[in-house]
């Protein structure tokens, strides 16, 4: 072997990077950052070389993918999308996963694998929620069945097209569309037995992690223990009323009625059917009523009907399918640009023992205080007579902003939970149709291949944005997983490094030369597993390349057929699930899957030898030497 000290350096730095990995006690993205600086310092890679991973077209199209799975998290499709599936598949463990596998390789053997998961990986999170179920059990599959079901197909994965065009420029006669679709089936039938024995291991410590989760409610939770549904009403102002053009402040209506206005729903001037038909407003001081508003009030029923009738207005809970089977009014409050939280009262606060009247809360925070929740009572009624004890919790409404204000104040209250991420999950509903279109028009454009592939995939990210599937930018930030794109991009250099200094091609070729006398057999598996180790750490793409010429020459040296050996090739390539970077959808997975680097050598190690050592057997019988 022709061992250089650049070599010996890399080989040293990605053993190095393993071992950290396999240890888990520094983040993954934070050990390949610092393996690919000191390939950097010790100038086996350039910086241009060194940072070519964050500008690479898997990279781009991970975080436009992760804008897209969280537009469609966020409009609540991936919910509607796992509530078909949940009731195909019910609430058992096994039927699920077997469901998800097939899924995900039917879809995965047209779009991308990379696309697969990102389309998929939110709804099978909602799924799992959906069944309480851990989505442990669910993404490990979910990211090993992508890359099954590409073998289906020849255009599934780019390791299919690459021996395919070494066979064409042989002059071989070329593949069909599913000339691989022998060899998915007994991919994916492995693969889906192997999860279905493991799957005890996929959810093994990870029922720990859920009582580490926030113990914060629900703004639904809130809701219904503040009993806000059995409280609230709805009344619609017509054109004739005499509370039209008048501010809520002149109409003192709390102190007349000891009702409470605390929500005013206006029709939108936007005719588009990307924005919405209504706005939310919270009721504030000098809020105007104006026909055709529709005003949401909490308070007592028989407050109601004096109010209703004084002003001329329509009690639409008398008239609509609004109420419960108890009889109670259903509450129809939502939360997507308005929202509640509870706060308590600090020890020092300057609220304790005044009336709530006297506390301007609305004038200083802009939010309404809706309940109070005082030794077990919730008081709900006439609360600007209520005076403040310390203990009590407040229930506030106000617009997310407000409320994101208010979680900064420290000296008089103090915001219970994280109301903010409990806003993130409030679903906008009435955009899951748009982000329906985007996503189907996004995986036939792939299909097609009308546009690169990250192309299509930024202008759905951008189209999830624009059309508010999204809230905003930030909301669009926060769906990408950057420990898993700074791994990939940190990472995707290293195969540089491996390439450069020649360490590839010594394995390739002394695997291939030393196995090549004991027959067809073992150099296939040479091949095979030369391949396959390879793949742990560059591209499955690169490791294409640079073996089908190595295995068609070998093949036709041994005067063997080529095709058993490029096969081999593209299946190696393909199948690498031993660690999370070795390809995109493995990188996906881990964080919301709460998968460590062993995880993957656990489960993933295992089904990789597998899968090896049975097209062994298989490639000869489908396609003899």
């Amino acid at each position: 072997m022709n061992l250089n000290i650049p070599m010996i350096i890399t080989l040293i730095i990605l053993a190095g990077a393993a071992i950290c990995f396999m240890i888990g006690k520094i983040r993954s993205d934070l050990v390949a950052m610092c393996a690919l600086i000191l390939l950097v310092l010790f100038n086996i890679l350039t910086p241009g070389e060194a940072l070519s991973g964050f500008s690479n077209s898997v990279v781009i199209m991970m975080i436009g993918l992760f804008i897209v799975g969280g537009g469609i998290f966020q409009t609540g499709l991936a919910k509607i999308a796992s509530g078909k599936l949940l009731k195909l598949a019910g609430t058992n463990e096994l039927t699920l996963l077997i469901m998800v596998m097939v899924v995900t390789s039917a879809l995965g053997g047209f779009v991308s694998n990379t696309g697969t998961v990102a389309v998929m990986l939110p709804i099978v999170v909602s799924l799992a929620m959906s069944a309480n179920v851990s989505p442990s059990l669910l993404l490990m599959p979910l990211a090993f069945s992508s890359s099954l079901g590409a073998m289906f197909t020849l255009i599934g994965t780019p390791p299919n097209l690459i021996i395919q065009d070494t066979l064409i420029a042989a002059g071989e006669q070329e593949l069909s569309f599913f000339s691989f679709a022998p060899i998915g089936a007994v991919c994916l039938t492995l693969g889906l037995l192997f999860m279905i024995v493991m799957r005890k291991q996929l959810t093994r410590n990870k029922d720990a992690d859920k009582s580490k989760e926030s113990k914060s409610r629900s703004v639904q939770e809130l809701a219904k223990q503040y009993q806000l549904a059995e409280n609230l009403y709805r009344v619609h102002v017509g054109a004739d009323s005499s509370i039209v053009n008048k501010s809520l402040h002149e109409l003192n209506i709390p102190s007349r009625y000891q009702l409470n206005i605390v929500e005013i729903r206006r029709k939108s001037s936007h005719k588009n059917p990307f924005f919405k038909t209504m706005n939310q407003q919270v009721a504030a001081r000098d809020s105007v009523i104006q026909a055709g508003d529709i005003l949401y009030l909490l308070g007592e029923f028989d407050r109601i009907q004096p109010f209703v009738s004084d002003y001329q207005l329509s009690l639409m809970d008398e008239r609509t399918t609004e109420r419960q089977s108890g009889g109670q009014p259903e509450s129809k409050l939502t939360f997507q640009e308005v929202g509640i939280a509870e706060v308590l009262l600090t020890p020092q606060s300057r609220f304790i023992n005044q009336l709530v009247k006297h506390t301007a809360f609305r004038e200083k925070y802009r939010v309404n205080i809706l309940g109070i929740h005082r030794k077990g009572e919730y008081l709900l009624h006439n609360l600007k007579n209520e005076k403040l004890r310390f203990g009590d919790a407040l229930l506030v409404q106000g617009s997310w902003g407000d409320i994101a204000l208010l979680s900064e104040e420290q000296d008089d209250v103090v915001v219970v939970g994280q109301p903010l991420k409990q806003a993130e999950k409030v679903t906008l509903d009435h955009k899951a149709p748009i982000a329906a279109g985007i996503m189907i028009l996004m995986v036939v454009m792939l299909i097609l291949e009308v546009l690169p592939a990250v192309i299509t995939v930024l202008l759905a990210a951008i189209f999830m944005i624009i059309t508010g599937c999204l809230r905003n930018m930030e909301a669009a930030y926060k769906t990408i997983n950057w420990e898993s794109i700074v791994l990939i991009g940190a990472m995707i250099p290293m195969s540089i490094a491996i390439e450069n200094t020649g360490a590839a091609a010594m394995l390739s070729e002394g695997l291939v030369q030393s196995l090549g006398g004991f027959g067809p057999v073992a150099l296939l598996a040479g091949v095979y597993f030369a391949t396959s180790l390879l793949t742990l750490f560059i591209s499955n793409t690169a490791s294409a390349v640079l073996f089908a010429p190595i295995a068609y020459a070998a093949a036709i040296q041994m005067e063997a057929s080529p095709y058993p050996f490029l096969f081999a090739v593209a299946v190696a390539a393909s199948m690498c699930f031993a660690t999370p970077f070795s390809t995109p959808p493995n990188a996906l997975v881990m964080t919301p899957g709460r998968y460590t680097f062993m995880d993957y050598i656990k489960i993933g190690l295992p089904l990789q030898l597998l899968i090896g050592l049975a097209m062994i057997f298989v490639l000869p019988l489908l396609y003899p030497f």
